[in-house]
């Protein structure tokens, strides 16, 4: 029975979702950092804060939306729409996690506590009014990102070079369209208000533009910035590598990866759900590995 408990409470927070949290360790990753034990630590607690905060932002929203959930095929499944946990239920939850995650966020810092206060103002706002507009709505989810990567600079106290940081802004805002698009592909212009003035040429007009802003973003960020230089057994050995562009290789996994991510909308319909295509397409999944394993050798360990 606990566990049957659990479980509903854990699909009304999603935590399945809180791999959209990672990009607070941005900073740290990139700076050569990720391997410093308090600066892990901290960054380690702003996740932390972050999960809270976006389980409060799906929580409200699934409050807000109840009459419209129960409604939709699928969204009637969802633990609120469904009956499961009841609103005063998920209200006093809400209340509950926002200030707990508020409070962690003022111990740890104000500057942390000020952007975790923007965060969850930002999913209020958007739940109640900006997700009803087209354009403003991929915007505000794009916002959400920044956020979570602003965090993870308070955290560490390391700055994100400017073409990283565009990078992710632009990632974020293609598979926000890509998930409209798919929801406009599979349940109509009927799916989600913003949608009734979302068109099929202008989605994908907005697609190709975020996926080649974002491949070019990144490129520059590869070629312009100098990775960190951390002294290690191979320094030896090379000891000019680090001024050297070898993050450039690393770009054909990431076109790969907006190139299959693209495929899996266009093909198979695919993209409401962004992180189970990130978590369970073999091919994705191996590229982001291969990227990750490129990516974290050359800044850690020549």
């Amino acid at each position: 029975m606990l566990k049957h408990t659990l479980w509903i409470y854990a699909r009304a927070l999603r935590v399945n979702q809180w791999i959209k949290n990672l990009v607070v360790f941005t900073a740290i990753l990139f700076s050569g950092s990720l391997l410093v034990p308090n600066l892990f630590a901290n960054s380690l607690y702003a996740f932390v804060v972050f999960c809270l905060l976006s389980s409060t932002s799906y929580l409200l929203n699934d409050i807000i939306d109840y009459q419209y959930d129960i409604k939709h095929p699928v969204k009637k499944n969802r633990p609120i729409a469904a009956g499961l946990i009841s609103i005063p239920q998920a209200t006093f939850l809400v209340f509950v996690m926002t200030l707990v995650s508020l409070l962690m966020a003022l111990l740890f810092s104000l500057q942390l506590f000020v952007i975790a206060f923007a965060f969850i103002l930002l999913h209020f706002f958007y739940s109640m009014v900006l997700k009803q507009y087209p354009i403003i709505d991929i915007f505000t989810i794009s916002f959400s990102f920044m956020i979570r990567t602003l965090a993870g600079e308070i955290a560490s106290g390391y700055h994100i070079p400017v073409w990283l940081f565009l990078t992710i802004f632009f990632v974020s805002l293609f598979m926000a369209t890509v998930k409209r698009h798919a929801e406009l592909v599979r349940r109509g212009k009927e799916a989600r208000l913003a949608l009734m003035n979302y068109g099929d040429h202008l989605l994908m007009f907005l697609t190709n533009t975020f996926a080649t802003a974002t491949i070019l973003a990144y490129s520059l960020y590869t070629y312009l910035e100098k990775p960190p230089f951390i002294q290690t057994p191979l320094s030896q050995f090379y000891p000019r590598f680090e001024g050297r562009k070898w993050l450039m290789i690393t770009i054909p996994f990431v076109v790969y990866g907006i190139a299959r991510y693209a495929q899996l909308l266009y093909q198979r319909e695919e993209g409401e759900r962004p992180e189970k295509i990130i978590t369970t397409d073999k091919p994705l999944v191996v590229a982001m590995i291969v990227w990750a394993l490129i990516t974290i050798s050359l800044i850690y360990l020549f």
